[in-house]
């Protein structure tokens, strides 16, 4: 028995996460949409009825029939442009990225924005269609020429811009809203277009169809936005670390924080406890004289009274003088007192 046999059943259906699961909606509305930008293009290219529609639409001149909207249709056509809807929305999806903690919003929309501009900027430039201001033969197709609006950009991008709002959304009801007003604005920037007269209605139908299909390519390019959100979040690391301070060495005289200081040493039962000698530091020492202007004596060294050295008395502590006369050495009595009074009476 094989080692994959051996796997449960729950192990067997959990999805890689690699591989985007591809649906039985998303797959009718990805083949839907891919035989309607092939169509479209068969249909321009071979002069067909949609070539005539587009024609019929253009002489019809709906800016002259309904010339009240012209003013705030001018305005609406910005919701198609690629600098202000990219910013508003960009803005919106970096708060999302800093609630989030990921960066994956933004790489999701960065991401299509590019491969919008690959595919879409690719087919302009290779077909060349010009425009209906430009037009120069009734009833052709207009193609192989110096232009490029075919598709049309406003239209794939108001698609894409305002869509990822609906790709990102994290709950069913959120996302069928949000679908709900990326089509609103994606309608009404290619109607809008085409009222103008800057496209042709076969622009803006492609336009749809590249912008629908760059949405639906987009689950298979998420493991490699996830490769680059993790090699950003490196290289923004590294960068981090490169910038902060370096530590300042602490000499080894002082102690380091965060280590306890070292313990002092017990005295033996045996041993005396060591006295040290205390100078006395007083204010105006160096210039010998104190705040006051008074005087200062020398600094002396105060010692210990244990440590001065004893002095045993003998005899007087009086200091000898010249001028006094020795005491006599026999003791009080009558021969020193007539001594006395013979002295007086003499």
């Amino acid at each position: 028995m094989r080692t994959e046999d051996k796997l449960p059943a729950t192990e067997e259906r959990r999805p890689d996460p690699a591989r985007p699961r591809m649906t039985r909606t998303r797959f009718w509305l990805l083949g839907t949409t891919l035989a309607v930008y092939a169509a479209t293009v068969i249909g321009v290219l071979t002069t067909s009825w949609l070539v005539k529609l587009d024609w019929q639409v253009m002489l019809f001149r709906p800016y002259k029939q309904w010339p009240e909207f012209h003013t705030f249709l001018d305005y609406f056509v910005v919701m198609g442009q690629r600098g202000p809807t990219a910013v508003a929305v960009a803005a919106w999806l970096g708060w999302c990225c800093y609630r989030q903690r990921t960066l994956r919003p933004l790489l999701a929309l960065g991401t299509s924005l590019l491969l919008l501009n690959a595919t879409v900027g690719a087919v302009k430039i290779g077909f060349g269609r010009l425009g209906p201001h430009y037009a120069t033969t009734v009833g052709s197709n207009e193609m192989w020429g110096t232009g490029d609006i075919f598709p049309s950009g406003h239209t794939a991008n108001a698609v894409v811009t305002w869509g990822i709002l609906a790709y990102l959304a994290t709950t069913p009801v959120a996302r069928r809203v949000a679908s709900l007003i990326a089509a609103g604005f994606a309608f009404g920037v290619g109607m809008t277009t085409v009222y103008l007269g800057t496209h042709w209605l076969s622009d803006v139908v492609l336009g749809w169809a590249a912008g629908v299909l760059v949405l639906l390519a987009l689950p298979w390019l998420e493991p490699a936005m996830a490769r680059a959100e993790v090699l950003l979040l490196t290289l923004w690391r590294r960068l981090r670390e490169r910038r902060a301070p370096v530590p300042v060495p602490v000499p080894s005289g002082r102690p380091v924080a965060g280590t306890p200081l070292a313990t002092p040493r017990t005295a033996r039962d045996d041993e005396l406890p060591a006295r040290e000698t205390v100078a006395v530091v007083r204010p105006g020492a160096a210039t010998g004289r104190s705040p006051d202007g008074r005087p200062l004596h020398p600094v002396r060294q105060h010692t210990v009274r244990s440590e001065r050295t004893p002095v045993t008395p003998v005899g007087s502590r009086r200091p000898p003088h010249a001028d006094r006369v020795p005491r006599a050495t026999a003791p009080f009595g009558p021969s020193g007192a007539s001594r006395g009074r013979t002295a007086t009476g003499g």
